[in-house]
């Protein structure tokens, strides 16, 4: 694995270099769920980090399993008929960003593979650290 330099992923790009996100303060954190019938919920899809100058960060993962950061506003969430349903809503203590609302961000770090792009980010906030990273296509979301 390489650090530092992000190789671009050939479906997706480079996406965005969330170092703008160093100096912030993790404002509000929103995700998307993947709901089917009585079974727990998957999940999160999509997190998106909405910092202390508004700006919406999602990460998530892309059908190659590559890790998408991206500045973006949360979507709605919608119906999939038998498949289920997406919901999306502000998280109170369902991923471990959390634990970090109110926090600011003092750094971030990447890892990537050739040929393939990013897969995985940590954030670093005064409060602790978050591990973002693709699992066989999943979102992984871990606390350090």
């Amino acid at each position: 694995m390489e650090s530092k330099r992000i190789s671009e992923c050939p479906m997706h790009g480079v996406g965005v270099r969330p170092d703008y996100l160093v100096g912030r303060r993790l404002e509000q954190v929103v995700a998307s769920w993947h709901l089917y019938g009585s079974e727990a919920p998957s999940g999160p899809l999509d997190v998106w980090l909405i910092d202390s100058e508004g700006v919406a960060t999602r990460i998530t993962t892309g059908s190659d399993w590559c890790l998408i950061v991206e500045a973006s506003d949360p979507f709605a969430g919608y119906n999939m008929a038998e498949s289920g349903r997406v919901e999306v809503a502000s998280i109170s203590g369902e991923t471990p960003f959390a634990d970090h609302l109110g926090a600011t961000v003092l750094a971030v770090s990447e890892e990537s593979v050739q040929d393939n792009g990013r897969i995985a980010l940590e954030i670093t906030f005064d409060s602790g650290r978050v591990r973002c990273e693709t699992w066989s296509g999943d979102l992984r979301l871990s606390s350090k």
